[in-house]
């Protein structure tokens, strides 16, 4: 189940008696290396508390969709956009009656309709409930809007009745879980990826930089080797963990960067995602400069270009089949982006306004806009940096598909 490493999972918990399930699930998510937070239904208070599911969990219960002080510290909305999935077990007949009619009475129900993940339901109820026309109905309903039905299984029920409707055990329902990232969208490629910034040396303790923190690169990469590929991730100066199943190189300099990236090829996807310095000091000092003591001098430097790495490999002989660029600017960003997809040779660009709080340098959200070669734009609205990295390797995925075909 390597594929919820660092998945975010909201598990929903309803009213029925299998809810002492969801402790253990909770356990086998976490030791999948899934974050988890909990959403419970007032009826599900009923059958097992919330302290043991915090406890199990390490984060809060929510339960309130009015709670001020739920929605100060991380709301319904908040909880809809940090989930990479929200799992619903046990879902009770009537939670998904009201799932299929789309309501939103309480927080569990609100925070489905919110969300853009993913959404799997685990059922439990009596054998003749999910025999019932109405939940086959409301079944049906859910299943035609996408929602991942798990189970439920045969067997002994706690009523004494044996029949279908048993929800399924924790671990079967987190191998399923897993199986929703599993795309294998890239299966037999091989993605190069740089991220974070590079630092360019004035002397032995000083260097010119930028607040690049390599999230949106790191979660590309994540993305992609969930889509099956072999991935090579060439790391600026950043203080986050290599994601699992990617060879991390780390780098320091623009001229680093360029050699590892050269090192790296042959490759069938080219992601720039790096905010790669654009000049360094035409020499580094050997010692530490000082300043004259009582002077007001300032310090002259002269700085020369450094090499452009999306273009040395993009018209490159051993360029990848297909180069992607990002643009981060602080104005007329899809002008600039059209202009470095054309003088870059690109087969696409995706540009994104880093002067907008919430989604510049160092934020955990973005909000994007991709750009192709006949110039068609695709604007991904503001998510999580992991959702839109999904999002984005799905479409280059299918980018490279229709090359392999032409």
């Amino acid at each position: 189940m390597q594929s919820l490493s660092n998945k975010q999972v909201v598990l929903g918990v309803s009213g029925g008696i299998a809810a002492y399930k969801s402790a253990e699930l909770i356990r086998r998510l976490r030791d999948a290396g899934a974050e988890v937070r909990v959403v419970m239904t007032h009826a599900a208070r009923e059958f097992i508390t919330p302290l043991t599911l915090q406890a199990l969990s390490g984060h809060p219960v929510h339960g309130d969709l009015l709670d001020p002080a739920a929605e100060a510290a991380m709301g319904h909305i908040e909880l809809a956009r940090w989930a990479d999935l929200v799992l619903i077990a046990p879902a009770t007949a009537d939670l998904m009656a009201r799932l299929a009619q789309g309501r939103g009475d309480d927080l569990l129900t609100t925070l489905v309709l919110a969300t853009d993940a993913p959404i799997a339901i685990a059922p439990a109820m009596n054998q003749a409930m999910w025999r019932d026309a109405a939940t086959q109905h409301n079944l049906s309903m859910l299943l035609e809007r996408g929602v991942h039905v798990f189970g439920p299984g045969d067997g002994g029920q706690a009523c004494g009745d044996v029949g279908p409707g048993r929800m399924l055990e924790p671990t079967d329902i987190a191998a399923r879980a897993a199986d929703c990232f599993q795309r294998g969208l890239l299966s037999g490629r091989h993605v190069l990826i740089n991220a974070g910034p590079t630092r360019e040396a004035i002397d032995p303790v000083r260097y010119i930089s930028n607040h690049s923190s390599g999230k949106m690169g790191f979660a590309l990469a994540e993305a992609a080797a969930e889509a099956g590929a072999r991935v090579t991730l060439i790391a600026g100066p950043v203080n986050l963990p290599t994601p699992t199943r990617v060879q991390r190189v780390d780098v320091v300099s623009a001229q680093d960067m360029l050699e590892a990236c050269q090192a790296a090829l042959p490759a069938d996807l080219f992601i720039a995602s790096a905010a790669v310095a654009d000049y360094r000091p035409d020499t580094c000092a050997e010692q530490k400069l000082k300043k004259t003591p009582g002077s007001d001098d300032g310090m002259t430097l002269r700085l020369i270009r450094n090499p452009d790495i999306l273009a040395t490999l993009a018209t490159g002989a051993q360029r990848p089949r297909c180069c992607v660029g990002f643009a981060a600017e602080t104005q007329d960003v899809l002008g600039y982006a059209r202009d470095k997809l054309q003088r870059k040779n690109l087969d696409l660009i995706i540009a994104n306004d880093v002067s907008q709080s919430g989604i510049g340098f160092n934020s955990d959200d973005n909000a994007v806009t991709l750009i192709d070669q006949q110039l068609t734009t695709t604007t991904l609205p503001q998510a999580s940096k992991q959702k839109l990295a999904r999002d984005i390797i799905s479409r280059l995925a299918a980018l490279l598909d229709q090359q392999d075909s032409n």
